[in-house]
């Protein structure tokens, strides 16, 4: 299978959103009968939205999903989460697919779908649905502090499976995706990538995750450490950086930021990992980061050192550490209400928005072949 990417054409492809619909959905805003400003954030997410969806007026949101990339990571067996190396993201992978877990809850309340995408779960394929497995690179990945987390082809691999994946939520309809991982360490792997991109050293990046003591902080900091010095030579190149500290789940959800920027897809950031990811894609495409809003920040010192370089505001501030997709989802009630009171407001319609061409790329799927 040719695993070729070139990462050069994600500048040229992916397009800003439209300011003629963000203009024409602030001008309805303004001659609404409310307060100026009355609405407060749901004013510029309305206007957000419109953008992004090139219309006026809004569209309310009717197809949202849920998206977790799942994958276990061998830095995790250092014990640097409270969660168990061996068999932690399977079981949490579980969870979500039985409904049991909080966001498949809370998502069903919401009116989204869920869907769990193993990219290298360290257990049986068998344990899991078809659908969940059939896109799997590898069954674990290696320790970030002493070796590659993956090979240069499995990363691009992983990366194009990404790629797939937002060309396969384009097409099914979904008008917004809620973006989520699923993986025991992938805090630690987070943190190298956004310290590698920030430059800055371990203890600036390492966080609490799934609420570990200062001893454990102590040895998952030393990891982190050992990790950058492996990843500040590879820098000048994503891919190998992904290869190199992040893994096949993190390589995935980078593959999908940029394509669902391409196909002018949104995405809610959830956590360290995917604003760590999105800190790799802005590297490729510098655009890419308006099709992006972020959920909610976790108390992890490297989430907002991402946010910030991302200059992204997260949409609230409930603490949630659980990963999985859920502060992201906390934030989906917020963008619905916004695209309902823009688009159920009565005004008289400003001149319609240019018609936008999606921009032409390959498919997915022709670069993927089948798996």
């Amino acid at each position: 299978m040719d695993t070729t990417v070139d990462l050069d054409v994600f500048a040229s492809l992916v397009e800003r959103p439209d300011d003629a619909a963000r203009r024409a959905a602030d001008e309805h805003w303004a001659a609404l009968d409310q307060p100026d400003g009355g609405l407060g954030r749901l004013q510029e997410l309305g206007s957000w939205l419109a953008s992004v969806q090139g219309a006026d007026p809004v569209r309310p949101l009717a197809a949202p999903k849920v998206l977790l990339f799942a994958g276990d990571h061998g830095i995790a067996s250092l014990g640097v989460s409270r969660r168990p190396a061996a068999g932690g993201t399977a079981r949490r992978v579980h969870a979500v697919l039985d409904g049991s877990a909080p966001v498949a809850r809370l998502a069903r309340r919401f009116g989204a779908e869920v869907r769990v995408v193993d990219l290298a779960v360290d257990a049986p394929e068998a344990e899991f649905p078809a659908e969940v497995t059939q896109h799997r690179v590898l069954r674990g990945s290696g320790r970030i502090d002493v070796e590659d987390a993956v090979t240069a082809e499995q990363a691009a691999q992983a990366f194009l499976i990404g790629m797939a994946i937002a060309d396969e939520e384009a097409e099914l309809g979904t008008d917004l995706v809620v973006l989520g991982d699923l993986g025991v360490g992938s805090t630690a792997v987070a943190a190298v990538l956004v310290g590698a991109l920030c430059g800055t050293d371990a203890a600036a990046v390492c966080g609490r995750g799934s609420g570990i003591d200062d001893k454990v902080w102590m040895v998952k900091c030393a990891a982190i450490r050992d990790a950058l010095r492996r990843a500040r030579p590879v820098l000048g190149d994503q891919l190998a950086l992904l290869a190199t500290a992040g893994g096949a789940d993190f390589a995935a959800i980078t593959g999908f930021l940029l394509q669902a920027a391409v196909r002018r897809l949104p995405v809610v950031l959830d956590g360290v990992v995917s604003a760590a990811c999105a800190l790799v894609a802005q590297r490729i495409s510098f655009r890419a980061p308006e099709w992006w809003r972020a959920g909610s920040l976790t108390g992890e010192p490297a989430l907002a050192k991402a946010y910030d370089r991302l200059t992204l505001t997260p949409l609230h501030d409930q603490q949630v550490t659980a990963g999985e997709g859920l502060g992201a989802l906390l934030a989906l009630p917020l963008l619905q209400a916004a695209s309902d009171a823009l688009a159920e407001a009565e005004f008289v319609p400003a001149v319609p928005a240019a018609p936008r061409t999606p921009a032409p790329l390959p498919s997915a799927a022709e670069l993927l072949g089948k798996f």
